[in-house]
């Protein structure tokens, strides 16, 4: 999902239940821990939402205005204290609103939605949100920013750990923002996952749940794990840039820590060690790039491709620029690596894109060939941007070596791959969860179902269906993602597949017109959610049944308390809440998929 929104809302876990709620036997020893762990309660600040009483936190960009309530903390204000600083040296007295560049003795209570720790400080309350902390856990924090009624912090060291804590199999976890729950058992990580869908349902979409069994009308579903917690991808994207981050462990050889703190990490004040790197951006920074020679989330060939490309790169400096985000000069900008199989005989295909700044194939033709010598299946694309923003999807697109596209199967089918497309980028997970959507649709097994596909991105849910119902319509923003849907229905011999390119946050009058009613309607929005024109256009459109697959369960909860519930929170909304399914598709990220069925109540 690559859309932005203005304001995309999140909600800090409220109140932790007893483990013997999710699918782990209370006996065992890990139901014990988090029994113990995890039943602290939080008062963490929420932000109002509509006709009932819950509130929710709203993370807003720069452009938008923020306003909190922390309710009846400052009851637990006691006595003020001077807190021990990480050097050892102590701190002036705890105020309790406190300022940047503090440092405070924090308590995790729980995990916010995207991973944020929801703390407290020890001595006055205070709520702070700490990248990394764990619920349970005891720490040293520094604040960083603050917001009113919460502050944010960095970690700086622990002082009691979590039960589950685990030392991170990767080298750069304590740097790269990319999997922040991975000094987290991922045993506990799902849990934790799935308390957060099961509060933000609860809360923000205002339902009674109960768990599968229970004697609720919406029941909640166990979340489904992920069986591979490693080298699930199928693409990443690097940076090039011309200032490298350094890694905590480096700072361990200083004899002084800098004195500045940035809001992600304490490494921010340093000079720059080199003028090349190749990597992922240090979290919070646009100009800075993390050196990465194996990402754990990425197949071992990827890898592979990955440190070949910086060794070449890097020697030829002075002939292939590193591109600067500050001054906008430079040549090489970004590296994508794709990785899919050959739907006949299951080999790996490679895919590489370089994005640069112009269209130079003299430049790239040593690179190319080395990439070819050593990896006789790669396809190399040369995609060109002007755009001096972040973006490595270029203007222009140039075949270096081999084939355009490659292919990846998912239930049954072949997709092609272009350099661009969206595919979901944990392929086996992606079975599993489209497997839980048809379950969901409760087809009638007489292929009579007319399905409309919103939000179809490249038509991998509504080709999946195809084979099982008379039709599906599929409406899509992008037209290279049209284009492909068309392609990849026609690869796979589907004829009851209509693709349409159209904006659904710009509905008229009209929209649907021109076509039968649904029996299913399956939406798939980007991070945001559901315009409210779409939202409304559902409530009265009534079809039978409605799939909403959601990647953030915060912005689900929203929607689906707009198409249950009445506006006065009184009457009767256009749909029931049947179920909710929490999928994990991303392990060690805070990233959570949901598949929610709703019936009209028609």
């Amino acid at each position: 999902m690559a859309a932005t929104a203005k304001a995309a809302l999140a909600l800090g876990v409220c109140r932790q239940r007893p483990s013997t709620r999710f699918f782990f036997s209370s006996s065992s020893p890990f139901a014990l821990r988090t029994a113990t762990s995890l039943s602290s309660t939080s008062t963490f600040p929420y932000a109002k939402h509509h006709h009932n009483n819950t509130w929710a936190v709203m993370e807003a960009d720069h452009h938008s205005s923020q306003s909190f309530e922390l309710g009846n903390e400052a009851e637990d204000m006691q006595g003020l204290q001077s807190v021990p600083s990480s050097s050892g040296k102590a701190r002036d007295p705890v105020s309790y609103f406190p300022k940047r560049g503090q440092e405070l003795e924090l308590v995790c209570e729980s995990l916010a939605f995207k991973g944020k720790g929801v703390c407290k400080v020890k001595s006055t309350g205070f709520v702070v949100l700490c990248d990394r902390a764990l619920p349970g856990e005891t720490l040293v924090g520094r604040i960083v920013k603050k917001k009113g009624s919460y502050a944010e912090a960095c970690k700086l060291k622990t002082i009691s750990p979590h039960d589950n804590a685990i030392i991170p199999p990767c080298l750069y976890a304590g740097d790269c923002g990319g999997c922040k729950m991975q000094n987290l058992a991922y045993e506990a990580q799902i849990v934790a996952k799935q308390q957060q869908v099961y509060d933000l349902i609860l809360r923000v979409g205002n339902f009674k749940l109960t768990y599968v069994g229970g004697s609720s009308e919406t029941h909640f579903r166990p979340i489904v794990p992920c069986a591979s917690q490693y080298h699930y991808r199928n693409k990443m994207e690097f940076s090039f840039g011309v200032q490298r981050w350094k890694l905590s462990n480096e700072h361990s050889r200083m004899k002084e820590p800098p004195k500045e703190v940035a809001a992600h990490s304490v490494q921010d004040s340093l000079p720059d060690c080199e003028d090349f790197a190749l990597g992922l951006h240090a979290p919070g920074r646009f100009d800075k790039i993390l050196h990465i020679e194996k990402c754990l989330l990425q197949h071992d060939v990827a890898n592979q491709v990955l440190v070949t490309v910086h060794e070449f790169c890097q020697k030829h400096i002075r002939d292939v620029t590193a591109f600067n985000a500050r001054t906008h000069c430079g040549f090489l900008r970004h590296l994508m690596i794709r990785s899919g199989r050959d739907c006949q005989n299951g080999e790996l295909q490679l895919m590489v894109n370089v994005v640069t700044s112009d269209y130079e194939p003299d430049l790239l033709k040593p690179l190319v060939e080395h990439l070819v010598s050593k990896f006789p299946q790669v396809s190399i694309l040369n995609n060109v941007t002007a755009s001096v923003g972040g973006s490595a999807v270029g203007e222009h697109e140039y075949l270096l070596h081999g084939v355009r596209t490659i292919t990846e199967c998912l239930r049954g089918l072949s997709f092609e791959i272009s350099a661009n497309s969206f595919f979901q980028t944990n392929t086996a997970q992606a079975e599993v969860l489209y497997k839980l959507v048809e379950e969901a649709c409760m087809l009638r097994g007489d292929c009579t179902e007319v399905v409309w596909d919103l939000f179809c991105g490249t038509g991998t849910i509504g080709l999946t269906l195809a084979k099982r119902i008379k039709h599906v319509y599929g409406y899509e923003i992008v037209p290279e993602a049209v284009a492909d849907a068309c392609r990849n229905a026609e690869r796979n011999n589907i004829h009851n597949a209509t693709f349409i390119q159209g904006d659904l946050n710009k509905l008229t009058a009209e929209f649907g017109r021109d076509l039968p009613s649904p029996d299913i309607v399956i939406i798939d929005p980007n991070r945001p959610g559901l315009h409210p024109k779409l939202t409304k256009f559902l409530t009265k459109l009534k079809a039978p049944r409605i799939v909403y697959v959601s990647c953030n369960p915060a912005t689900c909860a929203r929607d689906l308390d707009y198409l249950c519930h009445a506006e006065d929170g009184l009457a009767t909304g256009s749909y029931r809440l049947v179920s909710v399914q929490p999928v994990d598709m991303f392990p060690h990220t805070p990233h959570i998929e949901c598949v929610c069925a709703l019936e009209s109540l028609k």
